[in-house]
């Protein structure tokens, strides 16, 4: 096996300067939390492009925005940003005049 084995070992994931595997810091992460900083780690590191690179940072976003409704659900609480509001698990809708759930 070589060290970029792209099963074992992707390149994009093991190109850090750190010498840390991406696989290393996100299993002991919740799963949201984790994917989000995977496709931070491997953004641009695939040599697909920019289109690419910002898809894997929407993906990013994606995950965090999950995170955080699910973390809002548990805490009545919580704060909501006021940008976003609340993030809908069901649709994904965010904000006003969407009502969480009615979709």
């Amino acid at each position: 096996m070589s060290e970029h084995d792209e099963v074992e070992h992707p390149k994009h994931y093991t190109s850090s300067p750190s010498g840390i595997e991406c696989i290393d810091v996100v299993e002991h992460l919740p799963f949201c939390r984790g994917n989000a900083i995977k496709y931070l780690w491997r953004a641009g590191q695939k040599g697909e492009g920019d289109a690419a690179t910002i898809r894997d940072l929407e993906k990013a976003r994606w995950y965090v925005e999950r995170e955080i409704a699910s973390l809002r659900k548990k805490s009545k609480d919580a704060p909501t940003h006021p940008r976003f509001g609340q993030f809908c698990l069901k649709c994904g809708e965010t904000g006003a005049p969407h009502i969480i759930g009615s979709c």
